[in-house]
């Protein structure tokens, strides 16, 4: 039987990476260390992956390559089961060192990775294509 994955969302990832509560880090933290050594299923959906980079990028002002950094090392956790998770990954190394943000950086590997055209009328992506 194939085990269950569990959905963390934004915020339970932002709690575990800042530290700014320590009652919710503390619960976040036991989850994502089960999740490191492979005792518990996680899968980062995309979505929230994004929305990680904005609300840390813009709002607690973290600088785009820690950002990066941080949510990359959540992604090499052993029971990430992501089946995106190179894509995830090559992604956030786009967004680290380009002023894309994070969507195109996800089109960008999806171009890359899986050969698939895309169409846009942003100047910075089309120079990346």
């Amino acid at each position: 039987m194939k085990k269950r994955a569990s959905l963390p969302d934004t915020n339970f990832i932002l709690r575990y990476l800042l530290r700014d509560n320590e009652e919710h880090f503390v619960e976040a933290s036991v989850f994502f260390e089960n999740v490191r050594v492979g005792k518990e299923c996680a899968i980062i959906s995309e979505s929230v992956l994004i929305e990680c980079l904005y609300v840390l990028t813009k709002h607690y002002k973290v600088p785009r390559a820690d950002a990066a950094r941080s949510l990359g090392g959540i992604l090499i956790y052993k029971g990430i089961v992501n089946s995106d998770r190179e894509l995830l990954s090559k992604a956030l190394t786009a967004f680290a060192e380009s002023t894309l943000d994070p969507v195109d950086c996800v089109l960008l590997q999806k171009s890359v990775l899986e050969g698939h055209t895309v169409r846009t009328f942003d100047k910075g992506l089309l120079k990346q294509l």
